[in-house]
């Protein structure tokens, strides 16, 4: 019995995935759940289960395609036949029902016209087409092959979207450039997995998001000596470093609970506001930059914060962070100052609303009160804000917050 196998929902809000590796080939026997493909959201991999238990007949999608939830990726050829009561209730092919909408099967025979097949969907997004303006010569008013070939010919409109609001901006593009020449000597390396899932949300974030940045310089002198006081015992105990990151998250952590507009996500004609503070970090692997989220950091200590920092950092250099470790960040802590990086302009992690890089703590001469000169490590704070969100007034309020708390750091609360 030939069966199709789609592209299952990979998690909350996603909707498509990058088919990063096939695992079977057409012959292949697999049993239920046993995995068949590999695919990349959120820039991490998660394997796609088998449905059923058969032969695997022929693949339908290709590797390194971005394809949407609920498209038919494959089919397979299983033994089993179904009653003929479970046939009359099996829900609809995900294959040919547009993804995002959900129907039930008698509003899936009212509405032929909503149900477009992996081809009209792919033809429809490459060339940019709105299927709602696009008339279908099909069963009932669905939307044709043919009928997307013959609005490609006669210069079908954009989507709405584009219609509504063009950009005054340049639109930049993943896609490759037709103008690139290639001179001999050069290397070529193909743009694939997490690299590929990395740019197209820095695109996205950057087409999005209209950015402003701003920098706050913060003594960090008094925190800088309780660290190294007890840098020696919390390695002995915990067995890892006790780095400066944990602080400032910390902070951040109280900062964010004060001026909670930080911590939030545009949302269309809404502001959602996040209740949980679940920090994001960035690690990278050798292969790629990865942001797995530390959540509910604001109900933690500094030793249980480096803990899940230490924890989180070893699965991405090992290969083993799942994808619920990478979701659900509302904010995110960026430390650049590990590479010496003094100064910096980082893009936010889309749909978050901010972004703090922690640059290099460095000693310099700091003119104090009375005039006089002192020795000080000093460290800049570098925020990149969501301009429809947030303005310089709040955000220089929520960095004058954190710079008061780091300033009077005592190390009195236990670590």
């Amino acid at each position: 019995m030939r069966k199709e196998v789609t592209m299952p929902q990979l998690g909350e809000s996603v909707t498509e995935g990058t088919l990063s590796q096939w695992l079977v080939k057409p012959g292949d026997k697999v049993k239920k759940y046993d995995p068949i493909a590999e695919v990349l959201s959120d820039k991490v991999s998660a394997e796609i289960p088998s449905s059923y238990t058969g032969e695997i007949s022929e693949l339908v999608a290709e590797e390194n395609e971005t394809v949407a939830v609920g498209t038919l990726i494959c089919y397979m050829e299983t033994e089993d036949e179904e009653p003929a009561e479970a046939k009359k209730t099996e829900k609809p092919s995900a294959e040919t029902i547009q993804p995002g909408a959900a129907q039930t099967n008698g509003e899936e025979e009212k509405s032929m016209k909503k149900r477009y097949s992996p081809v009209v969907w792919r033809l429809a997004q490459e060339n940019g087409l709105n299927l709602d303006d696009i008339e279908g010569s099909g069963r009932q008013g669905r939307i044709t092959k043919k009928d997307v070939e013959k609005a490609i010919r006669e210069g079908a409109e954009k989507t709405k979207q584009e219609e509504a609001a063009p950009s005054p901006f340049p639109i930049y593009s993943t896609k490759p450039s037709e103008n690139q020449e290639e001179r001999e000597g050069d290397t070529i390396i193909p743009v694939t997995g997490a690299r590929k899932a990395i740019a197209d949300n820095m695109v996205k974030s950057k087409q999005e998001i209209p950015h402003a940045w701003t920098m706050i310089e913060v003594d960090v002198t008094d925190l800088v000596a309780y660290r190294n006081s007890v840098k020696d015992e919390f390695k002995q105990k915990e067995g890892f470093s006790l780095t400066y990151l944990p602080f400032f998250m910390k902070a951040v952590s109280e900062s964010l609970q004060l001026f909670p507009s930080l911590n939030s996500t545009w949302d269309g004609d809404r502001i959602i506001q996040r209740k949980e503070v679940n920090l994001s970090m960035a690690v990278a692997s050798e292969e790629a930059l990865y942001v797995p989220v530390i959540k509910r950091a604001d109900e933690k200590n500094i030793r249980g914060l480096a803990r899940d920092m230490q924890s989180l950092a070893t699965k991405v250099r090992q290969g083993t962070i799942k994808a619920e470790e990478m979701r659900s960040g509302t904010f995110t802590v960026n430390n650049t100052g590990s590479f010496g990086s003094v100064q910096s302009m980082p893009i936010i992690n889309h749909p978050q609303a901010a972004i703090l890089s922690v640059e290099s703590i460095v000693k310099r001469p700091v003119v104090m009160q009375g005039d006089m000169i002192a020795i000080r490590y000093m460290v800049n704070l570098c925020l990149s804000l969501d301009h429809r969100i947030l303005d310089g007034l709040l955000c220089g309020r929520f960095l004058a917050d954190l710079k008061q708390r780091l300033e009077n750091y005592k190390g009195t609360e236990n670590i």
